[in-house]
């Protein structure tokens, strides 16, 4: 698994849940900024779905298994949007902590993966 990507995915959804608790912080929903910055998270994240896949065709295997390495991607991928999606549901500041805690959560799936990968 690329390290770097890794990080830089698990930044970018920490960085997205602080704009967002920053915008929960002050009573607003999700704007269409927010949907910008989730579309690069998820981009990230889809990346990240692919060089995996990749790497797996190759013959590498994750250290702790190759079916929850696969979970846990597919978990992340679909981690932001879920909580995007919700946010839609709920116009209110709850819309935007909803999104906050899924880059929040995203960040952990981040740090589980480099640990599934690497052992």
């Amino acid at each position: 698994m690329l390290d770097a990507l890794t990080l830089a995915t698990g930044v970018a959804g920490l960085l997205l849940a602080a704009w967002c608790g920053w915008a929960a912080y002050r009573d607003q929903p999700t704007k269409d900024w927010h949907f910008i910055g989730m579309a690069v998270v998820s981009v990230l994240a889809l990346v990240q779905l692919v060089v995996g896949i990749v790497q797996l065709a190759r013959g590498e295997k994750p250290e702790q298994g190759t079916t929850i390495f696969v979970s846990y991607l597919i978990g992340a991928f679909f981690c932001v949007p879920a909580a995007g999606f919700m946010s839609l549901a709920e116009r209110s500041k709850w819309g935007s902590a909803t999104v906050a805690a899924g880059g929040v959560v995203l960040a952990v799936l981040e740090v589980r993966l480099y640990d599934i990968w690497a052992g």
